[in-house]
């Protein structure tokens, strides 16, 4: 089984992705597992605080050092137990771009995964260093934080996984062979003056 834990500060965003479709039936198969932690609970601050501005001065707070070391301190110890390689990666928007053949490289690694999310303008970058951090991006945009980020990772990760898809969904997905998949039809065989190109029609049964 690959272990996933999430540090987020938004927990319930992740509400629907762990009970939904796919990932919902690899969660049931024992294939993955996810688990998803608030950073906040870290926090010794008695507001829970966990962003400070950022020294040197400019605009955002940065996420504070101590409560995020602690919260990937105590995943470390939960999954060191499985005597596995723990990758840690920070969705962040200067990472290296996911792909389909970097998926396919994390599904096949035989690895546990602490993903981070961040806000704000980030976090502390000696968190990066002290824990040689692997920093992942989706695209060159911006998003409020990386939880949609790391819904996207784990999704694209888990589906590659043995025993998750069907070998031949697989085989005919986009980008499986480095080609994108061909357009696809159904029902009704015409639709607004639109007809299903004839050779798919005879082939059908």
């Amino acid at each position: 089984m690959t272990k996933f834990i999430v540090l987020t500060l938004f927990t319930n965003m992740f509400e629907e992705f762990v009970n939904t479709s796919i990932i919902k039936r690899a969660i049931e198969k024992e294939i993955v597992s996810i688990e998803v932690v608030d950073i906040r609970t870290f926090s010794e601050d008695k507001h829970r605080r966990v962003d400070f501005p950022p020294y040197g001065g400019g605009s955002g707070m940065v996420m504070s050092c101590e409560p995020l070391s602690k919260a990937i301190d105590d995943s470390i110890k939960k999954l060191e137990k499985d005597q596995k390689k723990i990758k840690i990666i920070y969705l962040s928007p200067r990472g290296v771009l996911l792909n389909y053949n970097l998926s396919k490289k994390l599904a096949e690694s035989e690895s546990n995964y602490i993903l981070i999310c961040g806000h704000y303008e980030g976090i502390d970058e000696r968190i990066i260093e002290e824990y040689h951090i692997e920093e992942i991006s989706i695209g060159d945009y911006v998003l409020t934080g990386g939880e949609l980020a790391s819904e996207v990772l784990m999704d694209s990760v888990i589906r590659l996984m043995p025993g998750v898809l069907s070998e031949g969904s697989l085989n005919e997905e986009s980008h499986t062979n480095q080609l994108l998949e061909y357009p696809q039809y159904t029902k009704p065989s015409e639709f607004r003056g639109r007809k299903v190109p004839e050779v798919l029609l005879s082939r059908s049964s």
